[in-house]
């Protein structure tokens, strides 16, 4: 009998093999989407108040289960393990709010004139195929499962490649109140995501790198097949000369280095007025000084690993290159041992350098200074991406005029992007974003909008 190949997970902070998992065959990927195809009528046929019921139980679950879930993502994505335990505790915090507003964008409206009514309807569109990252290796796959499912989808989940427990995890509890192939997992790499993507399904949700996100996109142009694509970003944080500088400084260093940098709305440039930058950085590196690197299931950890070795070398390749070009160090820059990178900071940081224009994706904080408020502007639009963006004044109307001006889809004022107020969208800009999550415009992105209209 052939033995069936596995993908092996790696806790990235000792190299030991975690578990693994059966790579699926490519050639069964067909079978597994006709398969979700035939379970999808009965899924929808079920309506909203028993799917809704079903997806509470399964959160219940989850829920009881965060302290050993948290443990998993730490383990085999890296992450400080008070971190992981945040991402499992948020799964299903506001799930009965979120089914309710699922719920309430999905409900037909109907339209009068004199002669005619027109309904619109906004049905299931089929087969869901999600293809998650590995940065946020529950959230994730549950931002896109969940309105997947509540709207009357079902779902195929390729988890990445190099979280593969934590995927198979979230599906084997789903699993257990949900009806046969409404919830199917894809494991393997690139063959498996690109033959899900030729498949016949109806609707590809993806968060990834933008080079996957334009392949996937154009394979997808084919059929016109839906798309949702969140690519991540190169987020600017632009200070004001009026701004708390204790309190930007406590940002930057948070937002660069939270979850090691592997975070789609990490805060990847900062532009400082020359008359107060050598007072900014001088207080960004006292606190990015004080986090400690280590494994994540170690309580005084604050920083952990990269990833894999590929994510830890981009990184290092780049602080590299930028120092060889000019830029400075204040702090860290080498001596990395393994899969973990030292919180570093850089100042002289200019739009030539591969770390001011790529994706860094890694824990290190690029100062540039600036003359005036409109070339921090112009510098930090002078980039494909537009994912997130912050700014910092104690002149509230003025950073609101600022945030109008800049290019990405969510802008923080005086904070991140997150939290936004609920019920507003995810949403990137440019070649950040192609479609949006969360919101009720997010949640009938899952849908197919449908209008009937009869004569009185």
């Amino acid at each position: 009998m052939p033995t069936i190949p596995t993908l092996k997970s790696y806790n990235p902070a000792t190299g030991a093999v975690l578990g693994e998992v059966p790579i699926t065959d490519p050639a069964r990927i067909l079978q597994i989407v006709e398969k979700s195809q035939n379970a999808q009528s009965g899924w929808e046929r079920l309506g909203h108040d028993a799917r809704n019921k079903l997806l509470l139980e399964a959160y219940r679950d989850i829920q009881s289960q965060t302290e050993k879930l948290a443990s998993l993502i730490t383990r085999e994505m890296g992450k400080p393990f008070c971190e992981g335990l945040i991402e499992a505790k948020s799964l299903g915090s506001y799930l009965e709010e979120e089914l309710k507003e699922i719920e309430l964008a999905v409900v037909p409206e109907t339209y009068h004139d004199e002669r005619s009514s027109s309904t619109v309807y906004r049905d299931p569109l089929g087969v869901c195929a999600a293809i998650t990252p590995w940065n946020f290796p529950l959230s994730m796959p549950s931002w896109m499962v969940i309105p997947a499912l509540a709207t009357g989808n079902v779902v195929i989940l390729k988890p990445s490649e190099e979280t593969p427990l934590c995927g198979q995890a979230f599906v084997d509890i789903l699993n257990k109140y949900l009806p046969k192939d409404v919830l199917t997992i894809v494991h393997g790499a690139d063959e498996q995501g690109k033959q899900l993507v030729k498949s016949d399904v109806d609707l590809i949700a993806f968060t990834g790198s933008r080079e996957t996100g334009k392949d996937i996109l154009k394979s997808a142009s084919r059929t016109f097949k839906r798309v949702m694509l969140e690519m991540g970003g190169k987020d600017p944080m632009i200070i004001l000369e009026d701004a708390d500088l204790e309190k930007a400084a406590r940002f930057a260093a948070f937002n660069s280095f939270r979850n090691s940098g592997q975070v789609c709305v990490s805060t990847e440039r900062i532009f400082v007025p020359e008359k107060i930058a050598e007072q900014f950085e001088v207080l960004l590196v006292e606190a990015v000084a004080e986090l400690k690197l280590g494994d994540g299931m170690s309580e005084t950890t604050t920083l952990g690993p990269m990833v894999n070795s590929t994510q830890r070398n981009h990184v290092i390749n780049q602080i590299e290159d930028a120092v060889r070009e000019g830029a400075k160090v204040l702090l860290g820059g080498g001596g990395h041992k393994d899969n973990f990178v030292k919180p570093t900071v850089l100042t002289n940081v200019t739009e030539s350098m591969s770390i001011a224009s790529d994706e860094t994706f890694g824990p290190v904080a690029c100062v540039t200074r600036v003359a005036s408020v409109s070339e921090a502007v112009q510098k930090a639009n002078a980039t494909p991406f537009g994912l997130g963006a912050a700014v910092f004044s104690e002149n509230e109307e003025k950073a609101s005029r600022i945030a109008r001006q800049l290019s990405a889809g969510m802008v923080g004022i005086n904070q991140g992007v997150a939290p936004s107020v609920r019920g507003t969208p995810w949403i990137g800009a440019r070649e950040s974003g192609y479609g949006f999550h969360k919101s009720k415009d997010g949640h009938r992105q899952f849908t197919q909008t449908r209008v009937v209209t009869k004569r009185f």
